[in-house]
């Protein structure tokens, strides 16, 4: 692991955007095991209160995931919690942008980062936090 310290600041942001379609949630069903048919069944979810698939709320998670592993805070951030509130569903076909924003930086390199997730009429799917060790920490946890 590198261990150069990168600077970090409240209020820093990133945001990712990802087409929710039949190819990923079919893949995160077979890669979890999870084949719900609310997820995977349009003649089954055409009888649910949704009245279509829809998405796993996993796939949000991993989006977070790949936001903070990968594009901020980056490489070497640790994964330490996350809370979430599920706000509305997410249905094939819909494009969901995630927003992450350093809200807090605590002692021993750690932060929360605040996370939304909307979909493409506006309305927010997810929102939460998330609790990290960020990149270039020293300590061990």
């Amino acid at each position: 692991m590198s261990t150069e310290v990168k600077e970090f600041a409240v209020g820093q942001k990133c945001t990712y955007t990802q087409l929710v379609d039949d190819k990923l949630v079919h893949g995160f069903a077979d890669l979890t095991g999870d084949h719900n048919p609310i997820h995977v069944d349009d003649d089954f979810a055409k009888k649910t209160k949704f009245g279509q698939r829809i998405a796993h709320g996993g796939i949000l998670f991993g989006m977070i995931s790949k936001v903070l592993a990968t594009d901020m805070p980056g490489v070497g951030t640790v994964y330490l919690s996350q809370l979430v509130n599920f706000r509305a569903p997410v249905f094939i076909g819909d494009t969901v942008t995630l927003e992450a924003t350093i809200s807090e930086i605590l002692p021993k390199a750690v932060a929360k980062i605040a996370v939304v997730i909307k979909k493409q009429t506006g309305d927010i799917v997810m929102d939460g936090v998330a609790e990290v060790k960020l990149p270039g920490w020293l300590t061990k946890i």
